[in-house]
């Protein structure tokens, strides 16, 4: 008898601590999955700041460090240039890297730096209570965003696309974005964080893989609502898919193949 799926070596086998629905353990999953298959487990080094991804290091099994909220690039950083043979992996919310920590991922991605982000977008500050973050949707209601987001009247803004902002700069080399909602979309968010991973491994510049994931509780939604308003309502402003693949090209940073 053959098996075909079985629990993770490099994943914790406890309960989770994460809402009912949150996609963080598919996520968690989904990169322990790709660390056995590869080998990497003694190899491999998890950065996890404040937010709901501190609690990263409770479920993998391998080495984590917790860096200050928005400070994770930097941490990775210098673990990736003392560690260049291990696999350096920044875990973080879109709270923190795309808020308190927008200093610190843009500049780790325009130097080039050699380790991979995942980057969990559920729309919302989950941990804290709710708050309006940079990628809430225009509209989607917030704890400090009670009536929904309103750009303009209100001067709240709008929903930056990380990934495209990204991808202007000359250090990043593999930026996609996939989903947990589905089982079609989790398969294929495993394709591109197989592929930031081993491209790290090879040498090359700065990864990143961003990532839908369903926030129920602070939606106000139940898991299965949740799953659904990913692909009605997340997809139209953040598009599934490879953003930017320079895997072919040289590390130069002129995108020239």
């Amino acid at each position: 008898m053959k098996l075909v799926a079985g629990h993770p070596d490099s994943l914790v086998s406890v309960q989770t601590k994460y809402c009912a629905g949150c996609g963080h353990g598919t996520i968690h999953r989904l990169i322990c999955e790709i660390i056995d298959e590869m080998g990497w487990k003694t190899r491999s080094i998890v950065t996890n700041p404040v937010g709901c991804a501190i609690w990263a290091d409770l479920y993998f099994d391998f080495d984590s460090v917790q860096p200050a909220h928005g400070r994770t690039p930097a941490a990775a950083t210098g673990i990736k240039r003392m560690l260049p043979d291990h696999l350096v992996i920044c875990y973080q919310g879109d709270g923190d890297l795309a808020a308190i920590g927008t200093a610190e991922i843009i500049h780790a991605a325009n130097r080039g730096e050699k380790f991979t982000v995942i980057f969990v977008n559920n729309a919302i500050y989950g941990m804290t209570g709710g708050q309006m973050a940079p990628t809430t949707l225009v509209g989607q209601k917030a704890a400090t965003a009670p009536a929904g987001r309103d750009p303009v009247a209100a001067g709240m803004g709008y929903p930056i696309r990380v990934l495209e902002m990204l991808a202007t700069l000359g250090g990043t080399r593999y930026l996609a974005r996939g989903a947990v909602n589905t089982p079609s979309n989790v398969q294929k968010t495993k394709q591109y964080i197989k592929k930031a991973f081993t491209a790290q491994m090879e040498g090359v510049g700065f990864t990143m893989v961003e990532i839908l994931s369903q926030c129920p509780t602070n939606w106000g939604m139940d898991p299965v609502d949740s799953a659904k308003w990913i692909t009605d309502a997340m997809v139209p402003v953040f598009p599934l898919g490879e953003i930017k693949n320079e895997l072919g090209s040289p590390a130069d940073g002129t995108g020239r193949a």
